[in-house]
């Protein structure tokens, strides 16, 4: 058994939460106590109802999500926000949300993770937002089939591939989730290739029009290293078991 606020203060220090500003709205750190003592660690990517009481059947007490129950404004708790709480209330779990954190860090975020995954090696940063880069650089030099059949194979049931680019691909942005804000970025950068979770139609024109690389892998699948990569850490750090909450999202 270990204290809440040791586990909890073990993450903000790991995903160095507090230096870190997010998107509006969003709320980083312990966003829903227990009575105040882990037995068990958890990581999903959403903290949604589904999750909560997949979590309470595990004895699941601290669970580690990327997409965390804040956002503003807070809703009302009733319906099923009041049912996502009771569901926590009633089985002692605890909730911990890291977003951008967890997306940007260099060692167990979802953009380098997603790299190694896949055998590239981070050379740089890119995308500035508030004083901090999103998303990687990576070193490729690889074909784009050899590229594109490597994604495939990690995320062969939410993979998509736009190529109007290089054949020969030397580098590639990487920036799991949503990555629609990066494309307007790639020329300026020098990057013909972006891989990503996910992408607004209209950036398919852009693709033709810019000559660009775009690899949909899934915005759901794309963000579950970060969490995984954390519940672990924290489990070793305090001698606890953990688990994934799989929901096999396709989006």
């Amino acid at each position: 058994m270990v204290s809440l606020q040791d586990i909890a203060a073990f993450c903000d220090t790991r995903t160095r939460r507090p230096e870190i500003t997010d998107f509006p709205g969003a709320v980083n750190g312990l966003q829903f106590a227990n009575r105040g003592s882990v037995t068990k660690i958890g990581a999903a990517v959403d903290a949604g109802l589904l999750p909560f009481r997949e979590a309470a059947e595990r004895g699941i007490q601290f669970l580690i999500v990327h997409h965390g129950m804040f956002w503003n404004p807070v809703p009302p708790i009733t319906g099923l926000q009041y049912e996502k709480m009771r569901t926590l209330m009633e089985a002692d779990c605890a909730v911990y949300g890291s977003h951008l954190p967890l997306d940007l860090h260099p060692e167990i975020g979802n953009n380098v993770l997603l790299a190694r995954q896949i055998g590239l090696a981070v050379e740089g940063t890119f995308l500035e937002f508030e004083g901090h880069d999103i998303a990687k650089i990576a070193r490729v030099s690889l074909p784009r089939s050899e590229l594109r059949d490597r994604l495939r194979k990690h995320y062969p049931d939410t993979f998509t591939a736009v190529e109007f680019g290089s054949d020969r691909i030397e580098k590639a942005a990487i920036l799991t989730g949503s990555g629609t804000s990066a494309v307007d970025r790639l020329q300026t950068a020098g990057i013909d290739t972006l891989i990503t979770g996910e992408l607004k139609q209209n950036v398919f024109n852009q693709a033709q029009e810019e000559g660009l690389n775009l690899y949909c892998c899934g915005h759901y699948a794309t963000e579950t290293h970060g969490v995984r990569a954390l519940a672990e850490e924290a489990a070793a750090e305090f001698n606890l078991p953990w688990e994934f909450i799989e929901t096999r999202c396709p989006l």
